[in-house]
């Protein structure tokens, strides 16, 4: 099974709104990536529009429907009412919810899928009803797939953060492999399909793919972008499909 890439553009659109000005471009360094071979696109709207702006969101959507109609749009966010909008109005391929207070600065938890279950599943038919595919945030904890299974989601995508802060602790890396694994492996039991995502690198991601060998796709950011900074996006893209395990 082929791990896609799926691009955040959020560091990149961090970058851009330390000025007023239209550079870099959150669509020009997204055609770059696709360029590459990336799979798709993700963005993280938060309210505060502290680096996506609602008003990307058309301009990237036009990207891919117009040059890379075979790519993606992955849109993720807590599902609040103006969430759900934007949604609806961009139509994303794919939808992940994430349990993110709008004070957050980053994601840093997964969903507890037993006490959100009623506004998750109502959530979840909603956006499946307007054809996106829902992808729901989670810890790497196995016990928990059978409720996130019962919101009706397509895939969970695995909170990898842990796993990432252990870049300099082998043994504890091995530990974060196999929780991660353990829990892929419950989802699949449940039928759910498995993305991931969070502080991932060209280093710690084949560890991870090896282990978890039906992971559908990745979605990386921060440390992609910091990797553009040496390399250029596109030599990065190639670099991270490369540890995703694709033939480059």
């Amino acid at each position: 099974m082929t791990v896609e890439l799926s691009v955040n553009l959020n560091a990149v659109a961090m970058l851009r709104n330390r000025r007023d000005l239209p550079w870099p471009s959150v669509t020009g360094l997204g055609r770059i990536a696709l360029q590459a071979g990336a799979h798709g696109l993700t963005v993280h709207p938060r309210p505060d529009e502290r680096h996506i702006r609602f008003s990307d969101l058309p301009a990237i959507r036009a990207l891919i429907d117009e040059e890379f109609p075979e790519a993606e749009f992955n849109i993720e966010g807590y599902p609040s009412s103006e969430f759900l909008d934007l949604v609806s109005e961009t139509r994303p391929e794919q939808v992940t919810l994430v349990p993110d207070d709008p004070s957050q600065p980053t994601s840093d938890h997964g969903w507890d899928f037993e006490a959100n279950a009623e506004l998750l599943t109502a959530v979840v038919a909603q956006l499946k009803g307007e054809g996106a595919r829902v992808s729901l945030f989670a810890d790497a904890d196995p016990a928990q797939m059978s409720a996130a299974a019962a919101t009706g989601c397509d895939r969970v995508e695995l909170y990898t953060g842990p796993y990432g802060g252990t870049h300099d602790d082998p043994s504890a890396a091995e530990a974060w492999i196999e929780k991660l694994g353990a829990t892929a492996d419950a989802a699949l039991d449940f039928g759910l399909g498995v993305n991931a995502g969070h502080d991932l690198t060209v280093a710690n991601l084949p560890p991870l793919v090896a282990r978890i060998a039906s992971l559908a796709e990745v979605s990386i950011g921060h440390g992609l972008t910091a990797d553009a900074l040496e390399y250029g996006m596109a030599e990065t893209v190639r670099r991270f499909r490369r540890a995703c395990g694709q033939a480059v």
